[in-house]
């Protein structure tokens, strides 16, 4: 409304300015919640992923496994640096490079990116698919930068570095799933029935690792895409994440997990791969060891592709025939559409805020 009374000469220079900044302010709420609450749905759609295995297996019960989760989800992000922030804020697009005469085009871009992005979490979580948050943040992000910008103002080759990690980080997961499960099974395999007891504490660690490098990764897609809208806005100078970003962030992610996303905990649990403890403990290890890497180094991986490919890799290293790879098929192809489905409705979202209001 500032911005319509502005432009028809309802306001003097000095309100005018005045209003600017009230506007500019407005959008800056929008963003961050937007952005939280897409940090939300990302963490109820994948404490699946974390505790699904644990659950399974009845070392915790659902309540104290999303408890645990959560607290870990929280701490993550605060301990492990914000490297995939820094790639997600300024890899895929240059915050710098929008038109700072056209603030309502860009806010509604990133809005519309967040939008994208949420609507596919929860359309995948409603049909129990774990797909990739990850993808549909990239996806969201790819597709209304293309609708408001044009492909020019993607940055192809931080692109590339994006969904090289998310292409090779789950095939990571299935190698190092397998290799440690063998590795586990021939230094076990003369064990007493007393080790089941052993595994099932040790998945209690597994799975604390687990979720610190869940949340230490994909909270900060979101932290990355809050600092972009900053610099965007004109209210950070260069891109740097505040520790406010941080912390919200990590709580709305800690929030989500504590919800839990029970049907694609089933999903996980059991319909891939009958799990027993030494399956879940050298499944979570693996993936704990990939997703922290990736978070050190900068790689905004998806969690979901790499426990759902290292239980792959587990129960291919028990025996190929024991996974469901039909199962597994259909979770393959819920990855290959995320990305685009997720930029087919972040365009659609760009395209109904300009219809809506021009000036948002």
């Amino acid at each position: 409304m500032f911005i319509v009374l502005s432009r028809f000469g309802f306001l003097s220079p000095g309100h005018r300015r005045v209003a600017i900044e009230g506007s500019i302010l407005f959008f800056a709420i929008i963003v961050v919640l937007l952005a939280l609450f897409f940090d939300y749905s990302n963490g109820f759609h994948d404490a699946a992923n974390v505790v699904a295995t644990i659950i399974t297996t009845g070392v915790l019960s659902p309540r104290r496994a999303l408890l645990m989760a959560a607290v870990c989800e929280f701490i993550g992000p605060l301990i492990f640096g914000t490297a995939v922030a820094q790639t997600i804020g300024e890899n895929i697009v240059n915050p710098s490079s929008f038109d700072q005469r056209s603030l309502s085009l860009s806010i509604s871009l990133v809005i519309a990116a967040l939008v994208g992005a949420i609507l596919w979490n929860l359309i995948t979580w409603f049909w129990g698919l774990p797909s990739s948050s990850s993808h549909a943040l990239v996806g969201g992000m790819v597709g209304a930068v293309w609708v408001a910008y044009g492909p020019d103002k993607i940055l192809w080759r931080g692109l590339c570095y994006v969904l090289l990690s998310l292409i090779l980080s789950p095939l990571l997961g299935f190698v190092f799933g397998t290799l440690f499960f063998k590795a586990t099974a021939r230094l076990a395999q003369d064990a007493p029935p007393s080790a089941k007891y052993f595994f099932n504490r040790m998945q209690i660690l597994s799975s604390v690792a687990l979720s610190l490098s869940h949340g230490a990764n994909d909270a900060q897609k979101s932290m990355g895409l809050i600092t972009m809208s900053l610099v965007i806005l004109g209210l950070s100078p260069t891109f740097h994440v505040p520790f406010w970003v941080v912390a919200s962030c990590a709580a709305a992610i800690a929030l989500g997990a504590a919800s839990g996303g029970w049907r694609i905990i089933r999903t996980m649990g059991s319909r891939i791969y009958r799990l027993r403890s030494v399956h879940a403990f050298c499944a979570q290890t693996s993936s704990a060891a990939v997703i922290l890497g990736a978070a050190l180094l900068g790689g905004p991986v998806s969690t979901t592709h790499v426990v759902s490919s290292s239980i792959m890799g587990v129960g291919a290293g028990q025996r190929i025939s024991a996974v469901r790879w039909g199962v597994a098929k259909n979770m393959v192809a819920a990855w290959l559409i995320t990305i685009p489905a997720a930029a087919a409705m972040a365009a659609l979202s760009f395209f109904l805020i300009r219809i809506i209001h021009p000036d948002f």
